[in-house]
């Protein structure tokens, strides 16, 4: 496999964002997610973090709800239309209008699943029946948005509780349609409702601080207990002992989640916080902005954990009894600037987004680790060769160590380095061993550090120090990268230029230029002395390490080239482009053997792991992309198609040996060879009585089969030498099948779209040949005709003296033509020639000419006529009949009578000549006496 040069990579798995923002919704089992991504929903398997199914169309949804028994889901797009989906058909089973004249802000299902009730931003509330599909309520009085609707657990009450952006619960009697109580419980919206088990008790939260509990009986708050934070969701925490939360079976629990960004249980008797969920370590900075919190919290039964939704987009499974992290999902990277395979057996990706935190994630689960260590964005990530050890640089003008423990998979950073003043925009460590980082950054300037062998295996953080700096460029550098032996470092940068510098003092060895934009990647060659660059001018140059001079150019990419590998041990090159393209190259032939088009937006991050058969990519559409080598596995399968290809046709050809012209019309069919199928049929008509065998043949094949016959009959219908088969096929077709079969065919538009054309043309044809015909019997009756006056008709031994006197008539008739031609030249030249002589007195002299030159024609034409006459006299000697001696009498006096009219012609034509000279001197003479007179 290490010598095959690859061809061409499959997308192996693919992970895109999935949660954009809004309230998410799992099934009862536990097995699936729903979360809104734009005007689509995901349904995202929670034990493998794959997406299931997509569910939606090409419309914004402005909110959707799982019924309770997880069959349906209803969906309310902006556009004001109700659609009711089986998910796991991915069926859309009906379509009905909201009614509401303001996007729907709010959906639940009662615990029965039949009826759905929906608020929105009109004020309204509508409660319909899903089963029945009509509207069975509608409810005014609120003001404002509605923010929340609850159905009364227990379906003998048919009550239904809501709250709005006018801060009151209302509470209406679905008998009646009327509001029975309405309570000023909070003094800001409502984000929360939870009924107890035996319905008698109901739990309120807003965005007030505070949770009311009611009596539903007497529809009234009977105690207020404040929380100090603005509460999303709440949660009832009913039965059983858990020491760890401090929760007891003697009084009822509950627990929020809010601004705080943490889950805390609270004690209804005590109305006290038990037990507050320990935050992770995080920068001063980092603690303000989890002040956003988290936006959601449910309790899912079958897995006994609390799935939480974050204002960051991420999603996280927790344990109910400890608040232990069970799983962690990124639903939305935002931009992928940088990533790198991470771990010993490459089990791990880590990747630098537009945010503060570098995630990690577990290629087998997507389960996803937060590492904070930056304060803000991170904009590159390059892990060590043995694969514990990772840098990152930032925009905070630092770069933190990380190491990553082999037990736990979990990264913990080890070190942290400060020295450049502004963002580093790039960082990479030695390749042999982990005994140095180097760095660059818009600063301009390259600074080297050491790493102590105590940071390796300590987890407490340190402090490295930078050991040498160099300014290197006179713009951002964009790349720094060392050389497999540890010995060079090469940086790129904006202003267009690539340099070659020693390790060991940052001495400057070589300048590279050759780039008319800035230079945004450079690699070294893992075997070769020659490194690679791709620039904003969208070419990639190789470049010889020992006189820093261009070996190479690739051009190809429309627009910049953001990143460039190495690959198959050095002899390919994978780019990335900024309109989402990557391309293979092979460096020898200098061609682009593939392009790869699965992202949206330009490709900020490319690396390929050791073995080089993945490659993952991310860009600016926030997808990661894990490709394959699938080189190999495409070889194998154009040979084992050749294999089966042979021995198809071996066994196509014995069939055909043995005249099973059915099983054989059935192989063709499947091979999708149109003319062996052609070469049978007319096999078949060879043969005697075969056009009723290809009759029994076709009424034998299935309807699928036919349909193929049809469609290759439009291929042989396009060529004459073919078109009897292709129409008597069409024609038996036709005629044993009603045309209401014919239209269930899946291809019959097609096939009669592509016979018509070409049938009506062979019909033409047809036609033509048939008038042709009917004009040869229609010559061969005047011929008939022609010989009855001599008394004698004419047969068939006849044939040689008919040819004759046809020839002698083909004779006359050239020679007619001929003299009609000469006649009429002779006239238009003599009038010509006449109208000279009107206008010029010496035009006598040409006009004598031109006579002469008629007569010496016609000596030459009666010279003709004797030879005429002497072939004529021949024929006439050597024929025996006197058949033809009659015929050939009959010409010679067709050509006497031909002679004379040209003599009288030319006589008339001489007279008409001498009348216009005499015209013409008198003419002149008339003018000379005119002008011998003076003028007056």
């Amino acid at each position: 496999m290490a010598n095959i040069l690859k061809t061409s990579f499959s997308v192996e798995n693919k992970f895109e964002a999935f949660y954009t923002g809004g309230k998410i919704e799992v099934c009862k089992d536990g097995v699936y997610m729903f979360c809104g991504c734009g005007n689509q929903v995901k349904v995202l398997e929670i034990e493998t973090g794959k997406i299931f199914t997509t569910i939606g169309q090409d419309e914004e949804i402005s909110r959707f709800c799982l019924s309770p028994d997880s069959q349906y889901i209803v969906l309310a797009t902006q556009m004001l239309l109700f659609r009711l989906w089986d998910w796991k058909e991915q069926v859309l089973i009906r379509s009905w209008k909201a009614i509401h004249i303001a996007p729907v802000s709010f959906l639940t299902f009662d615990p029965t699943s039949t009826l759905l009730a929906s608020g929105s931003a009109d004020s309204t509330i509508k409660v319909w029946d899903i089963t029945r599909e009509y509207c069975t309520h509608n409810l005014r009085g609120h003001q404002g948005v509605i923010s929340i609707v609850k159905f009364h657990p227990d379906m003998s009450q048919p009550k239904l509780f809501s709250g709005g952006e006018d801060y009151r619960v209302r509470i209406w009697d679905l008998e009646t349609s009327s509001c029975l109580a309405t309570v000023e419980a909070h003094y800001s919206i409502i984000t929360s409702m939870e009924f107890t088990n035996d319905g008698k008790t109901l739990y309120s939260a807003g965005r007030d601080g505070i949770v009311g509990i009611w009596d539903v009986g007497g529809l009234n708050v009977t105690t207020t207990i404040p929380v100090f934070e603005n509460v999303e969701s709440l949660i009832l925490m009913e039965g059983g002992d858990n020491s760890v939360l401090n929760v007891t079976g003697d009084s009822v629990h509950f627990l929020t989640a809010g601004n705080k960004g943490v889950l805390r249980v609270w004690n209804t008797d005590t109305a006290s916080c038990v037990h507050t969920q320990v935050k992770s370590e995080k920068t001063d900075k980092e603690s303000k902005e989890m002040e956003r919190g988290l936006t959601q919290a449910l309790f899912i039964p079958a897995l006994d954990a609390v799935v939480v939704t974050t204002y960051d987009h991420n999603i996280y499974v927790w344990r109910k009894s400890d608040f232990g992290l069970i799983k962690l999902f990124s639903a939305y990277n935002d931009e992928v600037l940088d990533i790198q395979f991470l771990g010993e057996k490459e089990s791990h990706v880590a990747v630098a987004t537009n945010s503060s935190e570098i995630r990690v994630f577990e290629l087998s689960t997507w389960n996803c680790q937060l590492l904070h260590g930056h304060t803000n964005i991170v904009l590159s990530l390059h892990v060590h060769s043995k694969g514990k050890l990772m840098v990152s640089s930032s925009k905070d003008n630092s770069i933190c160590l990380w190491r990553m423990h082999s037990e736990t998979g979990l990264v913990s950073c080890v070190a942290t380095g400060l020295g450049h003043t502004h963002a580093v925009g790039s960082v990479t460590m030695s390749r042999l061993s982990s005994a140095f980082i180097i760095s660059g950054g818009q600063d301009c300037t390259l600074k080297l550090w050491n790493v102590p062998d105590t940071v390796k295996a300590d987890d407490a953080v340190t402090t490295i120090h930078c050991q040498m700096t160099e300014k290197a460029h006179d713009k951002d550098i964009n790349s720094v990268v060392v050389s497999p032996n540890d010995k060079f470092i090469a940086t790129a940068s904006q202003d267009r230029m690539a340099k070659l510098w020693g390790v060991d003092d940052l001495s400057l060895k070589g300048v590279m230029r050759g780039h008319k934009r800035g230079i945004w990647c450079t690699q070294f060659s893992p075997v070769d002395q020659c490194l690679v660059t791709s620039s904003g001018d969208g070419t990639i140059k190789i470049w010889a390490l020992s006189d820093c001079s261009c070996v190479k150019t690739f051009e190809g990419h429309d627009c910049s080239v953001m990143k460039v590998i190495f690959l198959s041990k050095g002899m390919q090159l994978m780019s990335a482009g900024s309109d989402g393209l990557l391309k293979l190259w092979t460096i020898k032939s200098n061609e682009c053997v593939k392009t790869l088009d699965e992202h949206q937006d330009k490709v900020w991050a490319l690396v390929a792991n050791h073995q080089e058969d993945r490659v993952i990519t991310g860009g600016a559409d926030s997808a990661l992309v894990m490709w394959k080598d699938v080189t190999k596995l495409e070889i194998d399968e154009k040979k084992e198609k050749e294999e089966n290809l042979i021995l198809q046709e071996q066994e196509l050809s014995n069939l055909m040996i043995q005249k099973k012209y059915l099983k054989a019309i059935g192989l063709a069919i499947t091979l999708e060879q149109p003319f062996k199928v052609l070469g049978i049929v007319k096999e078949i008509m060879s043969t005697d009585g075969g056009e009723a065998d290809l009759e029994a043949t076709i009424a034998l094949l299935r309807v699928d089969q036919i349909d193929a016959v049809l469609k290759f009959s439009v291929k042989w219908n396009m060529n004459s030498k073919h078109c009897h088969e292709a129409q008597y096929i069409l024609s038996t077709i036709l005629k044993a099948f009603p045309a209401e079969e014919l239209l269930k065919f899946p291809n019959i538009k097609t096939t009669v779209e592509g016979l018509l054309p070409y049938t009506d043309r062979h019909f033409e044809r047809m036609n033509r040949l048939l008038q042709q015909s009917k004009f040869v019997d229609y010559i061969w009756q005047c011929m008939r005709m022609a010989t009855a006056g001599s008394g004698k008709e004419l047969t068939m031994g006849d044939d040689v003296h008919m040819i004759d006197d046809m020839t002698d008539i083909r004779e006359v008739i050239v020679k007619r033509s001929t003299k009609r031609r000469e006649n009429k030249l002779f006239t238009t030249r003599s009038s010509d020639k006449d109208a000279a002589k009107s206008t010029n007195p010496e035009v006598t002299s040409t006009t004598v000419k031109i006579n002469n030159r008629a007569q010496q024609e016609n000596r030459k034409q009666k010279r003709k006529n004797k030879r005429i006459k002497i072939l004529a006299k021949e024929r006439a000697t050597t024929g025996n009949s006197s058949q033809t001696i009659e015929s050939k009498n009959k010409s010679k006096k067709l050509k006497k009578r031909e002679e004379n009219n040209n003599v009288q012609k030319a006589r008339k034509c001489k007279k008409y000549n001498n009348n216009l000279d005499s015209k013409s001197s008198n003419k002149i003479s008339r003018r000379k006496k005119i002008n011998k007179f003076p003028k007056r």
